[in-house]
C-alpha cells in the first residue's frame, strides 16, 4: 500500500522486512491493544499516538502511568535504548529520526494539565447511576430528579446543584410519588450519601463551568499535525469507576455532537480507551448496550476508538467483534483459565501458515506482537509477528518544568484555570427557601401584632367597664388566606431544632467551601 496513506507500525514477516501499516481509511472500524504487563503496549500506543498526528488526526489518549507524557518531547541519542532503537530500526527498514509532538496536557485535578470539567446535566442520570454504583430504585428517583431539574427550569451544574435539587424532591416526595412512582426517602438519602463518597473521590472538581469544549481537543498544531490530548490520569486511577465513567462520557459527547462523515480518508479523531476493562468491570447491561451502540455508530463520525487492555476477554465479545485493527502482544499462559484465554485471543485473527498463532501470541518478546490490520475493501490482514517500530519521541516521563512549558504554550492557558459559579439549581432552590422563610416569618409577625391589638382593646375594654362578648373577639384563621396558613407553617417548623437543624444541612452546609 501507500505508505503516505497508512501508519507504520513496524516490521513483519520472516525476517521483520515486510512494512506493517495501518491504513487510515480504516482507522476508524476501531482496533485492540492487548498484552501482559511489560510486553509494550505503551510504546505501541505511543507510536500510533505520533502516527496519528503526523497525518493530522487529533488524538484523545490517557497516561495512566504518566510514561506518555514523553510524548511531548524529541527523543535522543542519549538515551539508554538509543542503540537497540537503532539496531531495532535497521532490521525493519525505518530512517529512525527523533522529533516531539503537539501535545496539549489536561488533570481532573487541574495539577498536571489543564482542568477538565463537564455539568451534572451533561452527563446525565444514566452515566452518574454508573459512577455512583445506584440500584434500580435509585437511578430511578435519579432519573425523577433531573425530570424535575428540566420541568422547573433548575441548571444542573456542579455537586452542590443536585444534592439541592435531592433535597427539594426528598421534601416533596408525596406529590412526585403520585406523578411519577414511588420516590423514598431511603433511596434519597442513598444517593445523598453517594455523592459524599464521589466528593470524596475528587468528584466535584469534574463537574462545573466552564466545562470542556470539544472543539478543543479536535485541534490542529501551526504545522498542520494533530493535536494529541494527554489526559493525566494516575491521580485518577485512584478511582477507577470515574476514571471509566469520564472517559465514556467524553466517548459520548463525542457521539452525539460530531456531524456524519461516512468514511473518510482518514479519521476526524481517534480515541484511546486506556486501562478498558474498567469500563465493563461489573456494568449492567444497559450501559454496555450503549457502549456497543456508540462504538458501532461513532465510525460514520469518522472517530476511531482503540482499546487498551490486557487481555481480550476483558471486552466483551459483541464489542471486539467491531475492533478490526489488532495489536496482540505476549499473553501469559500460567493456568487454565490463561490458556483458555490464550486460544480465544488467538482465534479472533485470520491464519497464517507460516506459524501457529497461539504460540505466536505466548513468545513474541518486548517490542514484538501478533498483528492483524485491515486491508483493502475492510478485510482483516493476515496475522504477522511483526517487530514494533521505536518512538520518535522520547521514551519515559518528561520533567515537571517540562510539562509547565507545555502547558503555557498551548493557547488554552486561562481558558479553563478559573472555575465560574453562575446562578443555578443551588441557588435558586436557596432563594426560594429563604423567600418562603421570609414570608412565614412576616406572616408569624403581622399575627403577633393583630393579637397584641386585640389583646390591648380588650384590656381597654375591660378597664372601661364593657363585657367583652365571644362575638366580638377577632376570628384567628378564618381570614387567613391559604399562603399565609403555609407560611405560617413553614415558620413554625423552621423555628423548631429541628428545622434549624435542616437549613444548616441544606443552605448552611452546601455554602460551606465555597
Amino acid at each position: 500500500m501507500d505508505a503516505s496513506n497508512g501508519i507504520f507500525v513496524g516490521g513483519g514477516g520472516a525476517d521483520y522486512a515486510t512494512p506493517q501499516h495501518l491504513r487510515l481509511d480504516y482507522a476508524n472500524r476501531h482496533g485492540l491493544i492487548a498484552g501482559a504487563t511489560g510486553t509494550g503496549k505503551t510504546v505501541t500506543l505511543q507510536i500510533l499516538a505520533q502516527g496519528f498526528s503526523d497525518a493530522g488526526v487529533p488524538v484523545i489518549l490517557s497516561d495512566v502511568k504518566g510514561d506518555l507524557s514523553g510524548l511531548a518531547m524529541a527523543g535522543s541519542a542519549d538515551h539508554k535504548l538509543h542503540g537497540p532503537f537503532m539496531e531495532r530500526a535497521a532490521k525493519i527498514g525505518l530512517d529512525l529520526g527523533y522529533e516531539a509532538t503537539p501535545v496539549t496536557f489536561w488533570d481532573l485535578y487541574g495539577e498536571q494539565g489543564h482542568p477538565v470539567r463537564t455539568t451534572v446535566s451533561e452527563m446525565g442520570p444514566l452515566l452518574l447511576a454508573r459512577l455512583m454504583e445506584l440500584t434500580d430504585a435509585q437511578e430511578g428517583v435519579l432519573n425523577i430528579a433531573f425530570r424535575v431539574a428540566d420541568e422547573e427550569g433548575l441548571a444542573l451544574l456542579d455537586l452542590k446543584d443536585l444534592q439541592a435539587l435531592l433535597v427539594w424532591v426528598g421534601e416533596h416526595r408525596k406529590d412526585l410519588s403520585l406523578r411519577y412512582g414511588n420516590v423514598s426517602t431511603a433511596s434519597v438519602g442513598a444517593i445523598q450519601r453517594r455523592l459524599l463518597q464521589l466528593e470524596g473521590q475528587g468528584g466535584a472538581n469534574l463537574f462545573g463551568e466552564p466545562a470542556l469544549e470539544l472543539d478543543d481537543l479536535i485541534r490542529l498544531a501551526s504545522d498542520g499535525r494533530g493535536m494529541v490530548n494527554i489526559l493525566a490520569a494516575d491521580k485518577l486511577m485512584a478511582a477507577p469507576r470515574l476514571y471509566a465513567t469520564f472517559l465514556l462520557w467524553l466517548l459520548s459527547e463525542l457521539f452525539e455532537q460530531l456531524p456524519e462523515v461516512g468514511d473518510p480518508e482518514k479519521p476526524k479523531l481517534v480515541f484511546f480507551f486506556d486501562e478498558a476493562h474498567l469500563l465493563f468491570d461489573g456494568a449492567p447491561k444497559a450501559l454496555v448496550d450503549k457502549v456497543e451502540q456508540v462504538a458501532r455508530l461513532i465510525r460514520s463520525k469518522g472517530v476511531g476508538v482503540f482499546f487498551v487492555t490486557q487481555n481480550p476477554e476483558d471486552v466483551p465479545e459483541d464489542i471486539l467483534g467491531q475492533l478490526g485493527n489488532r495489536v496482540q502482544h505476549a499473553l501469559r499462559a500460567f493456568t487454565a483459565k490463561d490458556r483458555q484465554a490464550l486460544r480465544q485471543a488467538a482465534q479472533n485473527y485470520r491464519e497464517n501458515p507460516r506459524f501457529d498463532i497461539e504460540d505466536a501470541i505466548r513468545e513474541v518478546g518486548v517490542g514484538e506482537a501478533v498483528t492483524s490490520l485491515l486491508e483493502r475493501k475492510g478485510i482483516p490482514g493476515v496475522a504477522e509477528r511483526t517487530l514494533i517500530r521505536p518512538p520518535a519521541s522520547q521514551l519515559g516521563p518528561i520533567t515537571s518544568a517540562e510539562r509547565r512549558q507545555v502547558i503555557s504554550g498551548t493557547g488554552l492557558m486561562g481558558k479553563y484555570e478559573a472555575e465560574v459559579d453562575r446562578e443555578s439549581a443551588f441557588e435558586i432552590l436557596g432563594a426560594r427557601a429563604e423567600k418562603a422563610a421570609a414570608d412565614a416569618a412576616r406572616a408569624e409577625a403581622e399575627e403577633e401584632a393583630a393579637e397584641a391589638r386585640e389583646r390591648e382593646y380588650k384590656a381597654g375594654r375591660r378597664y372601661s367597664g364593657e363585657r367583652v362578648s365571644r362575638s366580638t373577639s377577632r376570628p384567628r384563621s378564618r381570614g387567613d388566606s391559604v399562603g399565609t396558613t403555609f407560611a405560617k407553617s413553614v415558620a413554625r417548623q423552621l423555628g423548631t431544632r429541628a428545622g434549624k437543624a435542616l437549613v444548616r444541612g441544606v443552605l448552611g452546609g452546601l455554602f460551606r467551601g465555597r
